[in-house]
């Protein structure tokens, strides 16, 4: 302790820093709420750029007077006069429509959570490049459709990119980038979601309530539909080849029920060094907001005591399809993981809709794929209107397979 103060460490800053500039995109979802959640609790450290939304109008317009925020923005475009006239005398900017939700992303912050789901988010990170310090990323499409397009306008602009999913975050914090080349594994975990002891016979009865009773998180529909089929974790298969540096045969999926360890990094020493937590988006969430510092949260201590026992077991591959199709599809490379998106996105709004079962979503992506493949055009996107026009491409051929 003595060297430790000696070298200055812990030093208390003589007066508060400065407010942070936040925007936030998708601020009505889980991710979005949990933020503003650990801003309250902080007063004056933050200062709220931004707010956007898809269609929730109210919600939007009740967060941006509660927090004061410069601007807010719904996606949907005949929303805008409801939101106009709810800030009305407010001095709040208002604006709709998808235009407006990039232009929103790239106005000058500190920081910006990208909180928006699915396809749609991509357009807005990328915007933010460059006009951010830093861009907290929840939004896992953006680096599955166009990871290399989205991480080298990064570089190039100089924002820093922090990973919020629970898994990413708990490897951002594992992983030691000056000893990268003695990586030997880095692991993703999972809770198993609601049919992790379900027999294989009876997932074609799944419904759709069933399928959103998630055990552990509280998130929105779609990644809690890709929870169950654990396409998520697929998709953060892919995510993680796109954030490290580290092979397709370094990465590896563990079921973990209890949902206490959210990543682990193995290293050729034979160290396995994992990060453990509650089941709380706050904790991966307040560490990026505080980046590189540490901060406070409201969030409980985990107790090891009385948990008890922590599990592990090997994903069942052979019930839940969509890992294996996912892995594949991170192996072939190229625009297949845009594809792979595309269609899993309409499935999963297909069966949230009771067109198609449970286990037609793994089916309908995996034709989806097969059909775009024999047609050829499965390049890289280099560009946004590539992955835009890869995307629809796709999600044309999903549809037309229902």
């Amino acid at each position: 302790m003595t060297l430790i103060r000696e070298a200055g460490f812990g030093a208390v800053a003589s007066e508060a820093p400065a407010p942070r500039r936040l925007s936030i995109l998708g601020a009505t979802g889980s991710i979005g709420l949990n933020t503003l959640d650990l801003v309250a609790a902080e007063p004056g450290r933050f200062e709220v750029e931004a707010l956007t939304a898809g269609r929730n109008v109210h919600q939007l317009a009740e967060l941006a007077i509660r927090f004061s925020a410069r601007v807010a923005v719904v996606a949907e475009p005949s929303a805008y006069l409801e939101l106009r006239d709810r800030l009305a005398g407010t001095g709040i900017e208002v604006a709709a429509g998808p235009e407006a939700v990039a232009a929103a992303a790239a106005r000058p912050t500190d920081i910006v959570v990208s909180a928006i789901v699915g396809f749609a988010g991509l357009a807005p990170s990328l915007a933010a490049l460059g006009s951010t310090r830093i861009l907290a990323l929840a939004n896992k499409e953006t680096l599955v459709s166009a990871g290399p397009l989205f991480l080298a306008t990064a570089h190039q602009t100089g924002t820093r990119i922090l990973p919020v999913d629970s898994e990413h975050n708990a490897i951002f914090q594992a992983f030691e980038a000056d000893n990268a080349a003695m990586v030997s594994e880095v692991i993703i975990t999972a809770s198993g979601g609601p049919f992790l002891r379900t027999p294989k016979a009876d997932l074609a009865a799944v419904t759709r309530d069933m399928a959103l009773r998630h055990p552990k998180w509280n998130m929105g529909p779609k990644i809690t539909i890709d929870s169950a089929t654990l396409m998520n974790k697929g998709l953060e298969l892919i995510e993680a080849y796109r954030l490290y540096p580290v092979s397709v045969d370094q990465l590896s999926v563990l079921v973990h029920p209890q949902s206490v360890v959210h990543g682990l990094v193995r290293y050729k020493d034979g160290s396995l060094m994992a990060e453990l937590g509650v089941p709380d988006m706050r904790t991966p969430i307040g560490y990026c907001l505080a980046w590189p510092e540490r901060r406070p949260t409201m969030v409980k201590p985990l107790d090891l005591s009385s948990i008890g026992t922590l599990t592990f077991e090997a994903a069942d591959r052979d019930r839940f399809p969509c890992l294996p199709l996912a892995e594949a599809t991170m192996r072939r490379g190229e625009g297949a993981p845009c594809v792979l998106n595309a269609a899993n996105e309409v499935a999963v709004e297909a069966f949230l809709a009771d067109r198609i079962g449970f286990l037609d979503i793994a089916g309908l992506v995996e034709t989806t794929l097969d059909k775009i493949d024999a047609e050829g055009g499965l390049s890289e996107p280099q560009s946004l209107a590539a992955a835009t026009e890869l995307d629809s491409r796709a999600r044309k051929i999903a549809l037309a397979c229902l």
